[in-house]
């Protein structure tokens, strides 16, 4: 199996009790199976602990919060069960996060998530994205090779654009139209991309950022401090960490347009999360961990922005390339 990841994967290393902003708190952790039937048998004060707040629902198990933080997390900033029993002792989320596993047959991709503070420090202070790979790639797929080797090819030009374009969120939605008919079978061509801007302008409406934060403020919201956020706007202009957002967030996604071959709806998504930080302003690093916590981090919240990306009022094109502009 050939295994994929950034350049800077091996560099995150978790700040414990200095992180800004804890994964100890604010979500129920799901607990697989193992580790689920390994604390319920624990004896003692850690074992009753665990017990209290690990609940089933839809036959998956969680570990519940103890006023709004995870009840393993001490005082000291550090995990009851780490320090008790070990790192092996950890549930899979915990031992993971915020590292990502991609799995897409012949090859597996590894990722680092943006919800973290120290991985998104670590994502969004890139210049550039380079991939490191180790091992054969698989023979047998589910899918077609040539869709894939496609889909390879137009996420590296897509990073590339949006490094260089000097509109790069209006650049990176009318390239991901170019790569979708690349993919439909129409025979590849040159990505035009002062052509593109021209057709950008003709096709931008006037904007609309009412519609368009109403997108995400009918979705389900985590925290308080991200309502406020929504609700209280601060644009601000295109920093680099905007750039680096986007290949974060082309890397995470585009690939996955393999299993239904709609690429669109992934690029309006890539491009609304990253309109969404730079209207929200604020610091670029710790308003995009927070959309990532708030958003990415959600499957719900996921799927309705993707099923949402030709129907919802505030995601069409016209609103896209108008407020990707401003």
């Amino acid at each position: 199996m050939e295994l994929r990841k950034p350049d800077f994967y091996d560099s995150f290393h978790c700040i414990a009790a200095c992180c800004p902003d804890s994964c100890c708190k604010e979500w129920d952790v799901a607990v697989d199976a193992q580790k689920a039937a390994l604390y319920r048998g624990l004896p003692g004060a850690l074992g009753e602990k665990l017990r209290e707040f690990l609940q089933d629902e839809d036959g998956d198990t969680y570990l519940t919060l103890d006023n709004g933080r995870c009840p393993m997390w001490r005082a000291d900033g550090l995990c009851r069960i780490q320090a008790e029993l070990g790192e092996r002792a950890l549930c899979n989320t915990c031992r993971d996060f915020p590292r990502l596993r991609h799995d897409y047959g012949r090859f597996t991709e590894l990722g680092l998530e943006l919800s973290c503070p120290e991985s998104a420090r670590i994502l969004l202070s890139r210049d550039g994205w380079s991939w490191v790979s180790q091992g054969e790639a698989e023979e047998k797929t589910d899918y077609d090779q040539r869709d894939m080797d496609l889909l390879l090819k137009t996420r590296q030009t897509a990073m590339d654009l949006v490094t260089g374009a000097e509109e790069p969120l209006s650049a990176l939605l009318l390239y991901t139209y170019h790569a979708q008919a690349i993919l439909d079978g129409e025979e590849e061509a040159p990505f035009d991309l002062s052509a593109a801007m021209e057709t950008a302008g003709g096709l931008a409406g006037p904007g609309d950022r009412e519609a368009f934060l109403k997108a995400f403020r009918d979705l389900e919201i985590l925290t308080e401090p991200w309502r406020k956020r929504l609700a209280s706007p601060s644009p601000r202009p295109l920093q680099k960490e905007d750039r680096a957002l986007l290949r974060y967030l082309i890397s995470r996604y585009w690939l996955q347009a393999i299993s239904d071959f709609d690429l669109v709806c992934r690029g309006k998504l890539i491009v609304s999360l990253a309109l969404l930080c730079r209207i929200l302003g604020g610091d670029a690093v710790q308003t995009a961990q927070l959309m990532s916590k708030e958003i990415e981090n959600d499957a719900e919240n996921i799927d309705a922005l993707l099923d949402g990306a030709y129907t919802t009022p505030g995601l069409t094109d016209a609103n896209l390339l108008a407020l990707g502009r401003e």
